[in-house]
């Protein structure tokens, strides 16, 4: 028997779609959402979440299980504190009274027990910031390259080459001015024990032989 033009289309249509359906990405857990900054406090048994420089409040619904209430519960040491929250998620209509809305939260960058970090200049340039201690070390970096500093030891800027890892973490690699530096960061809850800072990667610099520990963030230029 054979096959005519038509009956051999009709006969493939079924493996068409089959091929359509296997060679579909995966959804992107980011479209829809926006990240932001605000303070946290609580009020009339919620956690409500204060966008910077804005008047409004949501009411923190944790849509995706990232643990930011029981995190705000464990760094405030009174119920009056206030936190700074750096979130991605999604907001809603007013479902509550006294309050504009609710914040539904995807995905958790940090908290911290200070309001002032809405006043940090230098976040929406950065890409990256890692940090620890014993000794201690901060690492920036941006488009423009990377600020490695360390306790008794000038600012070093470095030009650096990045690159991702299996498993969604990156490295942040230079080998200018003598000088054999590595980032390595890793989605991982971490917390900074100075500070008791929640961060969302665990990161680790390695600098000529040398490893130390810590913890960091996305900068606001990095839209993962």
């Amino acid at each position: 028997m054979r096959l005519t033009p038509t009956l051999l289309i009709t006969a493939l249509l079924p493996l068409f779609a089959g091929c359509q359906l296997m060679g579909e990405a995966p959804a992107d857990p980011n479209v829809g959402t926006t990240r932001m900054q605000g303070e946290l406090r609580a009020a009339g048994g919620h956690l409500l979440f204060k966008p910077c420089n804005e008047s409004r409040s949501f009411i923190v619904n944790d849509a995706a299980a990232t643990g930011i209430l029981q995190e705000a519960a464990n760094l405030a040491k009174s119920a009056n504190d206030t936190l700074f929250a750096d979130v991605r998620g999604r907001l809603t209509g007013s479902k509550q009274a006294n309050t504009d809305g609710q914040l539904d939260v995807r995905r958790l960058y940090r908290v911290e027990a200070t309001a002032g970090a809405c006043a940090d200049p230098n976040f929406k340039q950065l890409t990256l910031r890692a940090s620890g201690h014993t000794p201690d070390w901060d690492l920036k970096a941006s488009g423009r390259g990377m600020v490695l500093n360390r306790a008794g030891q000038p600012p070093l800027p470095l030009p650096f080459l990045e690159e991702q890892v299996p498993g969604g973490g990156l490295t942040l690699t230079s080998e200018a001015n003598g000088q054999q530096v590595e980032l390595w960061v890793a989605p991982q809850r971490c917390v900074d024990p100075a500070t008791g800072t929640v961060n969302h990667l665990r990161a680790e610099l390695r600098i000529d032989g040398t490893s130390l520990q810590g913890c960091g963030y996305y900068g606001g230029a990095r839209d993962d």
